[in-house]
């Protein structure tokens, strides 16, 4: 497990609100992977295109709760590319407070399918360099 926070700009930062905690005051375990599965799309997009369905959730960790006024930011980075689908690490830091410390509190692997027009898998096309 990697404790430093990555140096990259966050695929996207989103706050954490009243109404997305429990009674407790905890966030949603769902919410913090809705975001997770949007900044994967967004990476995973880059090379299959607009189209995708996520196939696949592996080694989700939760690590620390998510509080209200969290600003939660999810960093991800391309892990595996095959024929029709490609696996995205992401991982979700916090910064507690508007000037607190940044704590990893989720990592996963979420892995997705390439569509065609008609919804069916199709060959993932992966830029030349």
């Amino acid at each position: 497990m990697n404790d430093k926070v990555p140096t990259a700009n966050p695929l996207i930062r989103v706050v954490a609100r009243p109404a997305d905690a429990s009674l407790r005051g905890d966030i949603f375990g769902g919410w913090v992977i809705s975001h997770m599965d949007i900044a994967g799309g967004i990476v995973a997009a880059e090379i299959a295109g607009d189209k995708l369905a996520t196939v696949a959730i592996d080694a989700m960790r939760f690590l620390r709760p998510v509080r209200v006024g969290d600003i939660l930011s999810i960093y991800g980075n391309i892990e595996r590319t095959g024929r029709t689908s490609i696996a995205v690490h992401l991982e979700a830091w916090v910064r507690r407070g508007r000037i607190g410390e940044d704590e990893k509190v989720t990592e996963g692997k979420f892995t997705f399918v390439a569509l065609d027009d008609a919804g069916r898998p199709k060959l993932v096309a992966i830029p030349k360099e």
